[in-house]
């Protein structure tokens, strides 16, 4: 049963922007899955998911990224959280620094770090910015480029 319930929390992860564990309870006691709040709260932490803010300023939970596509467990590819998170890319030096909505920058370094990025050495994040280091012989301003790219920023 566990493992039925999870596979149907993923998929309505996936599809719906569920932004508490209320709502979530709900959706899955449509669909014949009755839990508990501590048993949702395993579950999320157990599938990977976080509780980040879209664009549009509103919470929902969300999985991470590996960088290269699905790892197989449905995980959205960084060109998929980039794109939904990078608000702006600004560069200094080897150090690029990434805009996002509140309480979306940890969702969106882990899914960087986890990437296979060229030319990310690595990440520290805050509520709503990452600062990004180059590795030697890559300059911040060709790792903002890549970024901006994959996100669609000019």
């Amino acid at each position: 049963m566990k493992r039925q319930r999870q596979r149907a929390l993923m998929e309505l992860v996936r599809r719906e922007p569920l932004g508490s564990q209320e709502q979530i309870r709900t959706r899955l006691a449509r669909l014949g899955f009755e839990a508990t709040q501590s048993t949702i709260s395993r579950d999320l932490e157990e599938l990977g998911l976080v509780r980040v803010r879209d664009g549009d300023g509103r919470f929902r939970y969300a999985e991470l990224a590996d960088g290269n596509g699905s790892n197989g467990n449905g995980v959205p590819p960084l060109e998929t959280l980039l794109r939904e998170f990078a608000l702006a890319v600004e560069v200094s030096g080897n150090v690029v620094l990434v805009k996002t909505p509140p309480g979306a920058a940890n969702a969106l370094a882990q899914g960087l770090d986890l990437s296979s990025l060229a030319g990310l050495l690595g990440t520290v994040a805050g509520d709503d910015t990452i600062i990004i280091v180059a590795t030697t012989g890559i300059t911040g301003k060709s790792l903002a480029a890549s970024l901006r790219e994959k996100a669609g920023i000019p």
